[in-house]
């Protein structure tokens, strides 16, 4: 791997510690303002809903300048987010807030998936995706722990009762110490985005027009959707990140109605999901090339099955077996298809406008999917139910994917299309790819 490759990865880890411990604070945020239980998935909501509105600039904002740039000032609006949660008195003040932190991961995602496109040649794309996701997951881990230990009352009087001479901070509660060293974690992430290498290719954005812009995101989404592998990837991983967001939140509430658990422990088994993700991505990577990232389908028609299966369990050991089970099947059909994705999106309209019409669909899809999950939490409906409807849906529209795949290999081959290497023309390739050649 590139040397570069390593600074990226540093700075991912960084910046993905901190969305997670702060997803954990700003739930026991709600709790302390006494919100109600519908709008704990509502955070996630408006953490996501700038990936659904800014999807047609991002891409071209990642685009029109070096990425180590695009994701340092992402990192800066972080930091923002995380200040003005530190002043919020009232739930929706809470929510506006971490919309902000949103904003900013809205536009570093393009950056930091884009970049690997730029660095590096197609046939290491899953190994990076393997890098990329196993330290995702690794900062998903230590992210919900962390954000787990920080609201607990023991860890946050030791670290209150630190005292600096002479000056007053006015930190004077466990949320207010714990948003403040999140923020420390992402202006460590925004220190290494300083080093990430340019790469050297054209930054230079075509129009800047924003009705040009959507003209064009509207073109790129039609595109990837009509390309006979960016398609059947595009599906899974806009599939996988609606569920895994949703599944985030049925894991809280499974373990405080079968366990008993409080926040900063059930917290703690989300982490062991991620887990189970470091494993199926690295397995993936090792056992996986890209040219045959579409037998990994069927993992994902497994997986919801296995989620189904939550049901049964009652002790904590069993829990977690499932839980790593559940990741592991995950990790190890999400990155193939995530590599062969950017690969096609590269190969047809360059990094970040690939990655940002891969970020409308996914998040659009957890608008949708954690919308219905507030309407069940509003309405009562007890958590069995919740996961049964849950592994249905996944398992069934995993196998509908498979399904396409099949037709459409069945009428024209286009696996060999998986390893090209994009062809520069003068126009962009964008308005010039046919998806029938």
């Amino acid at each position: 791997m590139e040397r570069g490759f390593y600074t990226i990865m540093a700075a991912q880890f960084f910046s993905s510690l901190a969305d997670n411990a702060l997803l954990v604070v700003a739930i026991a945020l709600l709790i302390d303002l006494h919100a109600p239980a519908y709008l704990t998935p509502m955070l996630k909501f408006v953490f996501v809903l700038f990936y659904v509105i800014l999807a047609p600039f991002v891409g071209a904002f990642a685009d029109s300048m070096p990425k180590g740039r695009v994701m340092f000032v992402s990192n800066t609006i972080k930091i923002l987010g995380c200040s003005l949660l530190f002043f919020a008195i009232h739930q929706y003040y809470a929510l506006a807030a971490y919309a902000v932190v949103g904003l900013g991961a809205a536009a570093y995602s393009p950056a930091k998936y884009g970049i690997l496109t730029e660095l590096l040649p197609p046939e290491k794309l899953v190994i990076a995706n393997g890098w990329i996701e196993g330290l995702t997951v690794a900062s998903i881990v230590l992210g919900t722990v962390l954000g787990g230990v920080l609201i607990t009352p023991a860890v946050s009087d030791v670290l209150l009762s630190f005292d600096f001479p002479l000056i007053d901070t006015g930190i004077d509660t466990a949320l207010e110490i714990s948003i403040i060293l999140v923020a420390t974690i992402y202006a460590i992430a925004a220190m290494f985005n300083l080093f990430i290498p340019n790469t050297g290719i054209d930054h230079r954005a075509p129009k800047k027009n924003p009705l040009y812009l959507i003209h064009e995101f509207g073109h790129c989404v039609k595109l990837l959707w009509r390309d006979k592998l960016g398609q059947i990837s595009l599906a899974v991983t806009t599939l996988f990140w609606g569920a895994g967001a949703t599944l985030q939140f049925i894991v809280l509430e499974w373990a405080e109605v079968v366990l008993g658990y409080p926040l900063n422990k059930a917290a703690q088994l989300q982490g062991v999901v991620a887990i189970g993700i470091a494993i199926g991505a690295v397995m993936a990577a090792r056992m996986i090339a890209l040219r045959q990232a579409v037998t990994v389908i069927p993992l994902g028609i497994a997986m919801g099955i296995v989620v189904m299966a939550m049901t049964l369990a009652h002790e904590l050991w069993i829990a977690i077996i499932l839980l790593v089970l559940i990741g592991g099947l995950a990790g190890f059909f999400v990155v193939p298809m995530n590599a062969l994705l950017q690969h096609r999106g590269y190969i047809l309209m360059g990094a970040g406008h690939s990655i940002a019409v891969q970020n409308f669909n996914e998040n659009l899809s957890i608008l949708v999917m954690l919308s219905c999950y507030a309407l069940l939490v509003l309405f009562d409906v007890h958590v069995y139910v919740v996961i049964v409807m849950f592994g249905l849906f996944v398992s069934a529209i995993m196998t509908v994917i498979r399904r396409w795949h099949l037709s459409n290999q069945s009428k024209k081959d286009s696996l060999h299309l998986i390893g090209a290497r994009k062809i520069i023309r003068k126009q962009s390739a964008a308005s010039s790819y046919d998806p029938d050649k």
